[in-house]
């Protein structure tokens, strides 16, 4: 049932934030809803920008991972809440909010809640029509 894969532009370095960032923000909601297809392309995309194997071995257990800033500690936590709302019953805390302000001003913040949107969405419409991962070129984003 594969169909045309939903690529997005998670790699795209803007608002300040390095592209790695935005890939791994990008790898670490695909991780969570499943999308191999996305976890394939933002890997890539990630070690393509300068990511190392050990941060991107890393990223789904960053909590206990000592290879991670605090911003994009705040990043990954927003990224989380903002995917799982349905766990949560009220959302993103204010905790977490607070955080990621601390790091990223407002423009950022929204650029960061725009990727996390985007992410959910492309993961969910790649997961419906059941889209593998595996041979994504780095580079090739449509």
């Amino acid at each position: 049932m594969a169909a045309t894969p939903v690529a997005s532009r998670a790699g795209d370095a803007d608002h300040g934030r390095p592209a790695g960032t935005q890939e791994l923000v990008a790898l670490r909601a695909s991780q969570i809803n499943g999308c191999a297809f996305c976890i394939d392309m933002h890997t890539k995309e990630a070690a393509h920008a300068g990511e190392s194997s050990v941060r991107l071995n890393l990223v789904a257990a960053w909590r206990e991972a000592k290879v991670f800033t605090d911003a994009e500690r705040a990043a990954f936590e927003l990224t989380e809440q903002g995917t799982r709302i349905a766990d949560a019953a009220g959302g993103v805390t204010d905790e977490a909010w607070a955080n990621a302000a601390k790091h990223y001003d407002e423009d950022q913040l929204a650029a960061l809640v725009s990727l996390i949107a985007l992410m959910n969405t492309v993961n969910r419409m790649n997961v419906i029509v059941q889209q593998p991962g595996g041979d994504y070129q780095p580079g090739h984003r449509g």
